[in-house]
């Protein structure tokens, strides 16, 4: 389907306009994240948890310490609450109330079922790092049997998600002699030049000289 279907809890409410459902959009907005926010309650206490995220295809991937609790209480299949937030520019208006940003976010809702299978966890992991890092693995070589039974992957299938965007520009200010200024100032990730850990001597690998990935900018 090339839409997600909204539901009760996926409908956006507030400034419905900006409501998007189109998979192309959603997924462009998880494939530039680095970052996402897991909401779950346990023992009637709401946490909300920052974590690293992946898509793969049609679910979203987290991973953390087995011992870890959002790993613990996710795994039961515990009902799920994840954001991404994705801002893009300050709006300076006129007036100091009608301040705002222009943003794009995903919000999805769900249960999350740990992957155990070694050879879907294998591959969950290198999704992980052509996410973060693309074209990386052909320098750091194939993961180890140790690394992947170290960590727990999770992953939430993306059936009940929406996005909102805002892009909107500040209102010109007309009605005073001389006008106040109103405008944009833009957000931009920027990746800085690579630096090599203390006392590291190899080589800078080609994969990290002209490091790009979606949304960032390189200097």
């Amino acid at each position: 389907m090339p839409e997600f279907e909204p539901t009760d809890k996926s409908t956006l409410r507030q400034h419905p306009q900006r409501a998007r459902y189109d998979r192309e959009t959603v997924h462009a907005i998880l494939d530039e994240a680095l970052v996402c926010h897991v909401g779950f309650v346990q023992n009637g206490q709401p946490f909300v948890i920052p974590m690293n995220c992946a898509r793969d295809g049609e679910r979203l991937l987290l991973h953390g310490a087995p011992a870890s609790r959002v790993v613990r209480v996710l795994a039961t299949g515990a009902p799920v609450c994840i954001t991404i937030t994705l801002i893009d520019s300050l709006v300076v208006a006129a007036e100091a109330s009608h301040h705002a940003m222009n943003y794009r976010c995903v919000m999805i809702f769900g249960r999350a079922c740990e992957i155990t299978d070694p050879v879907e966890k294998r591959a969950a992991l290198v999704r992980f790092v052509e996410h973060f890092l693309p074209g990386h693995m052909e320098h750091t070589g194939p993961l180890r049997d140790a690394d992947v039974a170290a960590v727990a992957v999770l992953a939430i299938p993306l059936h009940e998600v929406s996005a909102k965007i805002r892009a909107v520009p500040p209102s010109p200010d007309t009605a005073r002699t001389p006008p106040r200024w109103a405008g944009q100032i833009p957000l931009r990730l920027i990746a800085l030049p690579p630096a090599p850990a203390p006392g590291n001597t190899a080589p800078l690998p080609l994969t990290l000289v002209s490091f790009t990935r979606p949304g960032l900018l390189s200097l």
